[in-house]
């Protein structure tokens, strides 16, 4: 039969957020969040999620509407990508490294009604809210908050379309404009499963979160460590004593880094071997380089490569690794664990295409552009259909990221084809950084691009023009910029120079790169604030 009768018993619309019921069914009693001296179990913890959803109804939420959250890496945030959607409402989580005028931004587009916010960043939430356009109602995750939490009536509401939005993540791209990327119940579900079936999750697992949960909520594992019932164990701020003390008081076995976060624990004073148990990192955001990954290896730590982006529910690639790799050589396991790999299991295959959508050889030499299609693709960019339009041209989503299709079907991106500069795992858009010199008065033209940093990867260099008759120096610009955008957007260095133009008169920017890469490294400033 190839149509047969449909029942109200035979179909439930899919969402992450039934893990937490689940889990609280099955693990009640188990341990489901440890952030610091609080602990909560899987039954509190469902509780609380469901009080939170009453909470946000009495605040004005109703179903449909959108709830910003500021928090670092804690049970506040935790808690929310489960209370809002109990809500009926989508979970807008904030980037902390922002600066408030760009948060005000993302509250007023998303159409938040309501800000979240943990007492850590009670100023900056105060900050946003006088700054936003629309009217925004600040909770405060504050002693009254726990004691709202603490007993009450429950609210849980049922998700009605597995295809209606559950999420909003802000991504700058390459304009200086954030987009919001929409995140459905039904992607979000499955990529949650994904993300348990490949780094074996279980109710023993114990996920350190040195990932933000901002960052596509946290690759799905908000969810998907409560699918499996483990412990979800917080890291407010990226701390590596403090990352490695955990690791072996709670015997954590599972966590998730950018490669520069990963280069920072593989260089602390407080690295040592695994011991005991095995320590299983997912890595992403860029491509970690071979000697990186040599160096996990011998510290016991069991690297896996992803390849994502906010647009894919984040990881929508995995660097699958094969039983006949386990006896090449250090350097060459390396290699192959430095590809961008296969789709995961949950995941259309991926396609590396020529512009006019042929896919190229797997000669693991002809370069394309990576396109993507399936449930783990988001709807779309809110508010904004040209965009969308352009983003899934041919009906494949567009990632602007150029690669090869090696024999094996392996990808492995060769180079961008944006202007983005991924700054310890955070992207900063040229433009952007470009917009904010440029509102300097001095500054007649400015053209910015990334160069190679041994510790966060990539940073911004700018190059600027000075009108005539002004003065303006390197400190006074980075101040300006600074003023205006988050301080890791803040370009390391100003070269006062001409910009090199084609005849046609636009920048010849790969002539700044090979510049820039040019300069004495000493002139540089390596920057702490991310």
């Amino acid at each position: 039969m190839t149509d047969g009768p449909t029942t109200s018993a035979s179909f439930e619309p899919l969402s992450p957020t039934s893990f937490l019921e689940r889990s609280a069914e099955v693990y009640g009693n188990h341990v489901a969040i440890v952030d610091g001296k609080f602990t909560l179990t899987y039954s509190q913890f469902f509780d609380r999620a469901r009080r939170l959803a009453r909470l946000l109804r009495e605040s004005g939420v109703q179903r449909g509407d959108q709830v910003a959250v500021l928090a670092p890496n804690n049970h506040v945030l935790l808690e929310s990508h489960y209370g809002v959607p109990y809500c009926g409402a989508a979970i807008v989580a904030l980037n902390t490294r922002l600066a408030a005028a760009e948060l005000a931004y993302i509250v007023g587009h998303s159409g938040s009604r309501v800000l979240v916010c943990d007492p850590h960043f009670e100023k900056m939430g105060r900050d946003v809210c006088a700054l936003a356009d629309t009217s925004l109602h600040l909770l405060l995750a504050d002693d009254e908050y726990e004691r709202q939490l603490a007993d009450g009536p429950f609210l849980h509401e049922l998700v009605l379309d597995e295809r209606g939005l559950l999420a909003l993540n802000y991504t700058s791209g390459t304009t200086g404009t954030p987009k919001g990327v929409m995140y459905h119940h039904r992607g979000a579900y499955l990529q949650s499963l994904a993300m348990t079936r490949h780094f074996d999750l279980d109710s023993s697992s114990v996920y350190l979160w040195t990932l933000p949960m901002f960052h596509c909520n946290g690759w799905c594992f908000t969810w998907a460590v409560t699918a499996a019932g483990g412990v979800h164990v917080c890291l407010p701020e990226m701390d590596t004593a403090a990352a490695w003390r955990m690791i072996d008081e709670v015997s954590v076995t599972h966590f998730c880094a950018a490669p520069t976060v990963l280069l920072m624990l593989a260089a602390s004073p407080d690295a040592r071997p695994i011991a005991g148990h095995s320590l299983q990192v997912a890595v992403g955001g860029a491509p970690p380089s071979p000697a990186l990954i040599q160096t996990c290896e011998r510290l016991g730590l069991d690297v896996t490569h992803l390849y994502g982006l906010t647009e894919t529910f984040g990881p929508v690639a995995i660097c699958d690794w094969k039983a006949e790799w386990d006896d090449l050589p250090l350097i060459e396991r390396s290699r192959h664990r430095a590809r961008q790999g296969v789709g995961n299991v949950i995941s259309q295959n991926l396609r590396v295409v020529t512009l006019d959508m042929d896919d190229v050889p797997r000669d693991g030499a002809t370069i394309g552009e990576i396109v993507i299609r399936g449930n783990n693709v988001m709807l779309g960019y809110f508010n904004d259909p040209l965009a969308t339009e352009h983003a899934f041209f041919g009906g494949w989503f567009h990632t602007g990221d150029l690669a090869v299709m090696h024999p094996d079907s392996y990808i492995e991106i060769r180079d961008r084809a944006k202007d983005i500069i991924v700054s310890g795992g955070e992207n900063i858009s040229s433009v952007e950084v470009e917009a904010a010199i440029a509102s300097h008065p001095a500054v007649l033209e400015v053209a910015v691009v990334a160069v190679p940093h041994e510790h966060w990867g990539e940073r911004p260099i700018a190059f600027v023009v000075v009108r005539d008759g002004h003065q303006v120096t390197e400190r006074e610009i980075c101040d300006h910029v600074r003023r205006v955008l988050a301080r890791f957007k803040v370009p390391d260095r100003i070269v006062f120079s001409a910009l090199p133009k084609t005849g046609t008169g636009k920048i010849q920017k790969f002539r700044l790169r090979e510049i820039a890469q040019s300069l004495e490294p000493e002139h540089g400033r390596q920057r702490d604030e991310q």
